[in-house]
């Protein structure tokens, strides 16, 4: 399997390269090469005065290399310019990419309202999973909030088909993951299951199924508002990682704010594991 991991080359994307723990953690679910990508801004051009960009994205992606590849990872560089989350997408496609890593510094009242965002944009584009790694906030050498990336996953259904195929990705987890929690957030604006089905057994078979696996699982069915509801079992689970899968049903769907997925991504504590529609 290949990874495309994006990099600006700030402090929050080298704790996600460096972080010995989370390497480990995808060599486990079967990433054995990881593709560094470097998109460098259309307005930021060799030459600009006080900065040499050249230099000091040669050191970095030297030294980003030699960590993941002393890890037994094969490893390419990618440098290309242009916006930022095109060209992460297009690399994976061309590629065959299994995943797209990001680290993001988390949740704040600017990065809640600036729609610009990478990992943001990412998560609305992105036709390949997405892990986006939570890093420290407010501070100059920030480390990964979750050295596990997948030990504990919660892992948020609707029972739609995309909730279906973003559960298969446990398969792929299986040999990472130890504690799984199952949250079914029922609502009135989208029931999720055809009248006179019970979200209760629905999540206990899919319990058996991780069990079966050997994977140690709760469930619960919860009330209320699906972002806000699936954020407090995070709150209360403390995962390092919830699963989540992002609809899709239309481009409009996709670019709307307010979508749960969307929601998770910049509301979350810790990692978000997304998968888009046609993952199977």
């Amino acid at each position: 399997m290949k990874a495309v991991c994006a990099t600006d080359l700030s402090a929050a994307s080298e704790a996600t390269i460096e972080s010995e723990t989370c390497l480990e953690c995808l060599g486990r679910i079967g990433i054995e090469e990881i593709h560094l990508v470097t998109v460098i801004p259309s307005n930021v051009y060799a030459g600009m005065p006080g900065i040499d960009f050249e230099k000091r994205r040669k050191r970095a992606l030297k030294r980003y290399k030699k960590v993941i590849t002393d890890h037994g990872f094969d490893v390419e560089t990618h440098v290309v310019r242009g916006t930022p989350h095109r060209r992460i997408n297009g690399i994976a496609e061309t590629i065959g990419a299994s995943l797209t890593i990001i680290g993001s510094r988390g949740k704040s009242p600017l990065e809640n309202r600036v729609i610009g965002s990478t990992a943001r944009n990412l998560s609305r584009s992105t036709t390949k999973p997405l892990l986006v790694n939570r890093i420290e906030r407010e501070t100059e050498d920030p480390d990964v909030l979750r050295q596990h990336l997948f030990q504990r996953m919660l892992f948020a259904t609707d029972f739609s088909d995309n909730a279906e195929q973003a559960f298969e990705w446990f398969t792929q987890l299986q040999h990472a993951t130890k504690e799984a929690h199952l949250v079914h957030v029922q609502t009135p604006k989208d029931p999720g299951l055809p009248e006179g089905e019970d979200p209760e057994e629905e999540l206990a078979n899919l319990a058996a199924t991780l069990e079966d696996l050997g994977i140690e699982t709760t469930y619960e069915v919860r009330s209320g508002d699906p972002s806000d509801e699936i954020l407090a079992a995070e709150a209360e689970f403390e995962p390092t990682t919830t699963l989540v899968g992002s609809r899709g049903h239309s481009r409009l769907r996709r670019l709307l704010l307010g979508s749960v997925s969307e929601d998770i991504i910049v509301r979350a504590n810790g990692n978000v594991l997304l998968v888009p529609p046609g993952q199977r």
